[in-house]
């Protein structure tokens, strides 16, 4: 509803309709207040349904939504079935989380009257116009999004009553000061520590796999080693880029095109120009008489680049007695290209008013425009001509490869037959790594597709880039499953080495950490790193080691606390010194604070009332016989 309306009152909606929308409800859509539900429901919550076609209108405005946020990388999410209908099923559940507030509200007698409806819209900014109700504007834009009266208001009243539960229920939650007070103290807070990092890759070489290690890994973890659906296809190809390639042309086609197009290999003439420059002000009579003074002295017999490094406002130009630059026609301010292009080299312009200021103007040189030699732009017109035949080919050859995949579903040696090409083929490949010259979401789409899948047909034809299409059909299918110990052997076995090294590791860290639990600060062949004030959220060492520190106790006074952690490659074995209470609390970084939890806190406490509706409720989702 909400998008809508935006788009109904062209951008004038666009804050205070949130308020008649609470949540999820911007997801669902409005077909279920605009008519009955027929066929099957997608699920009944207590006895009352969520009919098909309203899951599908929220589906579409949820798909719109997340194609407006993500831009082109949507169409390869699309691609994938799987992600979409874990989107279509996250949508299911938020209607079905709205119609348990609806009923729970209704449980609670909750009730919203004719008259709070009337006024609610009576100061929508929607519907006025210069901040009065105008009733033709109302109906005009229900008009518009195909609403009657009596439908809109009924949605209000669903809108409205839900809002009534919601509001108590977020509405109510708050933060206290002492709560985000401690959460500041907790993240500011820093560490002094002490790190030592044991490497394993020297442990690599002592360590060894035996395959029963192997075997009995991959027996215990076999749900880890799940092959993704794989297919190869045939297919028949159509690229105008591989076509020029083979396009005749003969040395008097390229010169007769050089000169019948001989205009688009010409030079532009360049004019290389210096002026005096008046800056604009406030007062452009007196910027005016400033040009005129200056414009006096020139016609007195005063040196133009001697003039303009006492007067000219342009100092980066003044500097070099006015010059500029070389300019083709077209590239500056209108009237002072105008200007610049109606002088005799030497001669100086009389004066320009631009919409930065005044300028007298002299062209210093110019550069006549000239014509490129033949042999400079012949391989550039060949390229042309070729690649125009073959576009002539390749428009009438498309619509054979449409018509003739389309007629001979089944095979494609006639359609391969009927645009002189030849049938070719990809090896076994998943959604996730396609060759890269397919890699094309509608390619994508249409492979692992029904049509080419599951009923053996030949694909439309898909366009993978400007003039370069293809049509596909299945070579082999083969379906996700578990890959074989051999596939995966040499994976496991150089993960169980690197467990063992990781182990190898381990133990030495533990006999560092057991010298400085003694005393010894002095460690045989190692040495600690000094870290001062380490900080929760530091990035310029490992993450484990920086997590691991504010998870080890605050030491005694006089004291240090000592603990290892894990790393990908290792272990570290850290000290932790001393505790630095935070820094920098004051009363904005406690308002901040309040104002990022609160929502946090109402958010779960939603989650949490939906959680428990949904726990006492009777969910059904009924299937099509």
């Amino acid at each position: 509803m909400l998008e809508k309306i935006r788009e109904g009152s062209q951008g004038i909606v666009a804050k205070t309709i949130l308020v008649l929308v609470i949540l999820s409800f911007a997801f669902a859509g409005v077909s279920s207040y605009l008519g009955s539900n027929t066929g099957v429901p997608a699920a009944v919550v207590n006895g009352d349904e969520i009919g098909a076609n309203e899951l599908e209108q929220a589906f579409q405005n949820e798909r719109s939504r997340i194609e407006q946020q993500l831009g082109e990388m949507f169409t390869a999410l699309a691609a994938d079935d799987s992600y979409m209908n874990g989107i279509k099923q996250g949508v299911l559940d938020r209607l079905i989380a709205d119609k348990l507030i609806d009923q729970a509200a209704n449980k609670l007698g909750l009730r919203v009257s004719d008259e709070q409806i009337k006024k609610a819209i009576i100061e929508e900014p929607a519907f006025q116009t210069d901040g009065q109700f105008d009733n033709e504007r109302y109906l005009a834009v229900l008009r518009q999004l195909g609403y009657q009266t009596t439908s809109f208001r009924n949605m209000m009243r669903v809108d409205m009553t839900r809002r009534q539960l919601l509001n108590a229920l977020v509405g109510s939650e708050f933060v206290l000061d002492g709560e985000a007070k401690q959460l500041a103290e907790v993240q500011g807070q820093t560490r002094d520590i002490r790190y030592l990092v044991v490497d394993s890759t020297p442990f690599l070489s002592t360590v060894s796999v035996a395959d029963e290690e192997a075997q009995s890994y991959y027996d215990a973890n076999v749900s880890q080693y799940l092959s993704p659906e794989k297919v190869s296809l045939e297919y028949v190809e159509l690229n105008v880029a591989d076509m020029a390639k083979s396009s005749e042309t003969s040395d008097e086609e390229v010169k007769t095109y050089y000169q019948e197009n001989k205009a688009q290999y010409q030079t532009a003439e360049k004019r290389l120009a210096a002026h005096i420059f008046v800056a604009a002000t406030d007062d452009d009579s007196a910027d005016k008489a400033k040009a005129d003074a200056i414009e006096t002295k020139l016609t007195a017999g005063e040196d133009f680049a001697d003039v303009a490094k006492a007067d000219s406002d342009d100092q980066l130009s003044a500097q070099q007695g006015g010059k500029l630059d070389w300019f083709e026609q077209g590239v500056m301010d209108p009237a002072f290209d105008e200007a610049l292009f109606g002088l005799q080299k030497d001669q100086v312009s009389s004066i320009v008013k631009s919409e930065f200021g005044y300028h007298i103007i002299k062209l210093l040189d110019l550069q006549a425009s000239q014509a490129t030699a033949f042999e400079n732009v012949k391989a550039k017109i060949v390229a042309q001509l070729q690649e125009k035949k073959a576009l002539d080919v390749f428009y009438s050859l498309q619509t054979k490869l449409a018509d003739t995949s389309y007629e001979i579903p089944d095979t494609l040696a006639e359609t391969a037959q009927a645009v002189n090409a030849k049938v070719q083929s990809t090896q076994l490949f998943s959604r996730d790594d396609v060759p890269a010259k397919f890699n094309n979401p509608e390619f994508i789409k249409a492979a692992f597709s029904d049509q080419v899948l599951a009923s053996g047909l030949n694909s439309d034809v898909i366009e993978l880039a400007p003039n370069h299409v293809v049509v596909i059909r299945m070579k082999k299918h083969q379906t996700a499953g578990v890959m074989s110990f051999d596939e995966v052997k040499a994976g496991i076995v150089e993960r169980l080495k690197q467990d063992k090294a990781n182990d190898g590791a381990r133990d030495k860290a533990a006999e560092y950490m057991a010298q400085l639990k003694a005393g010894n600060d002095t460690l045989t062949g190692a040495s600690l790193t000094t870290l001062a004030k380490l900080g929760r959220f530091n990035q310029d060492i490992d993450q484990a080691i920086t997590n691991k520190a504010f998870k080890i106790a605050a030491p005694a006074e006089n004291s240090v606390t000592i603990d290892t952690a894990a790393l990908a490659t290792g272990y570290a074995v850290i000290v932790v010194d001393k505790v630095n209470k935070a820094e920098g609390i004051n009363d904005n970084l406690i308002n901040t604070l309040k104002q990022r939890i609160a929502p946090q806190y109402s958010e779960a406490d939603y989650r949490a009332v939906v959680a428990s509706l949904k726990a006492d409720a009777e969910i059904e989702y009924p299937v099509a016989d």
